[in-house]
Parts: structure tokens; sequence; C-alpha cells
């Protein structure tokens, strides 16, 4: 285990691994014990992760985790409007890495709604994730090296809206010029006000990106990851 010399904020932890799978592992053991906790407070537990290649080894280890995943709502950070199937689909990639074995039982709400596009499926968006209870529980985080995470991505014209700690809705339409598809994302406040909120990250590049990150934490409109970058965040990274 590696010690982390980053200069982190009061209250933030960081867990370093040898390897991927030591990561992964890691991250999926904290995170179900945390969906644990709440479920012997009766009722359900809502779990949110994030699409990439990053946290696929977590999800096929989450998956194997012991715990009444029947009582568990999970979804996504974020999606792109893209039909499921497509080689860009997060939700393809959760039903085909995490939503398996025992995990199968989950209850899934999809972002991605079968509408013409994604500013008209949004009232159907907002209405299915209604039943959620904020706080949400468990919320798994990846970053971009542009520093963007879920679909805040610095150069969307929608960013002010979805970081807005008074954002009228959980989820918002972004379009940045960046990126090659329109998506949908959880807001900021959704996101930040979770119980257990975790950064997975894995390589040097990463780290780079991190420790830009952290040093002007206030000014999240140049990365939208320093706005969690706060006490309770726990950070996962490996090589």
């Amino acid at each position: 285990m590696k010690t982390c010399d980053l200069p982190l904020p009061e209250g933030v932890q960081a867990f370093f691994s040898e390897t991927t799978q030591e990561c992964a592992g890691q991250l999926a053991l904290h995170a179900a014990e945390s969906l644990r906790g709440r479920l012997r407070r009766g009722g359900r537990a809502s779990l949110v992760v994030s699409g990439g290649s990053t946290p696929v080894p977590f999800f096929q280890t989450l998956a194997q985790q012991e715990l009444a995943w029947a009582r568990v709502t999970m979804l996504l950070a974020d999606e792109r409007w893209v039909p499921e199937g497509d080689p860009a689909s997060n939700t393809t990639l959760v039903r085909q890495n995490l939503l398996q074995g025992r995990a199968k039982e989950a209850r899934f709400l999809s972002l991605r709604q079968p509408l013409c596009s994604a500013e008209q499926a949004l009232p159907a968006i907002e209405q299915l994730l209604a039943e959620l209870k904020l706080p949400l529980d468990v919320v798994v985080l990846g970053m971009g090296n542009d520093g963007h995470t879920a679909s805040l991505f610095p150069d969307a014209p929608q960013l002010p809206e979805a970081m807005s700690i008074q954002a009228p809705g959980r989820v918002c339409v972004m379009t940045p010029p960046s990126q090659a598809h329109t998506r949908v994302t959880l807001t900021r406040p959704v996101l930040a006000g979770a119980r257990f909120l975790a950064l997975h990250l894995r390589g040097e590049d990463k780290l780079e990106t991190l420790e830009r990150a952290l040093k002007a934490p206030d000014d999240w409109r140049e990365m939208p990851i320093r706005a969690f970058l706060k006490p309770g965040l726990r950070i996962y990274w490996s090589p």
C-alpha cells in the first residue's frame, strides 16, 4: 500500500493500492459495508456508479458481495444520450458488469429514456428519480484529465446550473462542445451530498490531474472535480 503525499484537504481520505484489482476490492468492500449499514436501518439503499473502463473491476467485485441487493436502487451518475447497446452506453456497461450474479436483483433506474431528445426526456427522468431519498447512500465518481466528473464538463454551457447548490432539479442535460454526445448528469448537490462519496482513479495521469485540482480547490469552473474535494471524500487510486 502506498502512502499518499498529496496535500489533501482535511477530512479527505486516500486509499492507494499497488494493483487495479486490489483497489477495486478495497472500494467494493467499503461500498458494500456502507450499503449494509444503510440496509440494517430498514428501507432501501441507493448506489450511484460511473461509467468508463476504470470501474469495471470494481463492478465485477462489488457484484459478488453478499447483501440484500433486492433492496438496493442503482443508477448512473451520468449517461451519454445514445441507445442502450451502443458501445458508448454506460447503461450497457453496468448491465454487463455490475447487474450480474447477486447484484442482478438490484433495481436499476436508467437515465436513458425512450424519447427523442434528452431535453424532452428530462421531466420523465426527474419523475423517475423522485423516488430516491436524499442524501444518496453510496456514490462512486470518476474523473477525466480535464477535471470533469460525472458529465460536469468545464466547457458545458449548462455547468453553472448543474453545479449550483440550489440546482432546481436532480438531473441536468449537458452539451459540452468537447464531447461527441449530449449527456444527462446528476447535479452537484445530489452527488456531493452522499453519505459515502468516493473518487475512483487509475493511472499516473489521473494522479497528476488530481494534484493540479488541489492547487486551486475553489475554482470549480476550470475543474469541476474541485467542488467534490471536500471533507468526507474517499479517494481510491491504483497505477
